[in-house]
């Protein structure tokens, strides 16, 4: 069954998550939702990216895509964990939760917009079996002009999305990991209105 009913009223979740107060600490990390981030501009992430990307060359461009990917999934699948096992995530989100783990699929959504990584919703979901994913805005696809890409480029978010479904369907942390895909559709950054991702298992 195809659904995207949810005990969750999005717009509340981001704007209450938007008020949590974060701070650096003096390695300039930002210790919050249970994990610890960094707070760097998105221009470094997407020049990091096509260097690399430039440096493997066209026989090696979909291996160099393949580990980005993977780093930011290993990134969102503790990540991930922390933020939806944190104090915080529990006390905005965990009162909206009607039905576990969809409710938190979702809520872990409302995190990822709130925090600027990209402003992305969940569109179509089959628990267990596949999650499409509609971004309307994230970083990558912010991407200056000497280094547009011509493939789709947010490694970001396909690695969260399938982590995410990791989390949610596959077995406990830490040992769910590696269990489904994520295939970008369309992408901002290749002139589309928004970025779309499917989640199916691998």
């Amino acid at each position: 069954m195809t659904t995207c009913v949810t005990g969750i009223n999005r717009e509340k979740a981001i704007q209450d998550l938007s008020k949590i107060s974060v701070r650096g600490n003096e390695e300039g990390l930002i210790p919050a939702f249970g994990v610890l981030v960094q707070n760097l501009p998105a221009n470094f992430w997407n020049l990091f990216s096509m260097k690399i990307l430039q440096a493997a060359g066209k026989d090696l461009y979909e291996d160099a895509g393949g580990l980005l990917e993977n780093a930011a999934a290993e990134c969102g699948y503790h990540t991930g964990w922390g933020i939806v096992n944190s104090e915080e995530f529990k006390a905005v989100i965990g009162p909206m939760i009607q039905n576990a783990p969809e409710d938190v699929l979702h809520g872990a959504y409302a995190v990822f917009t709130a925090w600027g990584w990209a402003n992305a919703e969940i569109v179509e979901l089959v628990p267990g079996e596949k999650m499409v994913v509609r971004a309307y805005d994230y970083y990558e696809s912010d991407v200056k002009d000497e280094f547009k890409p011509t493939k789709p480029f947010a490694y970001m978010i396909k690695g969260v999305c399938r982590a995410f479904m990791d989390i949610a369907y596959s077995d406990p942390y830490p040992n769910g990991f590696g269990k489904f895909k994520c295939e970008q559709t369309h992408g901002i950054e290749l002139g589309d209105e928004y970025g779309e991702f499917v989640v199916t298992k691998a």
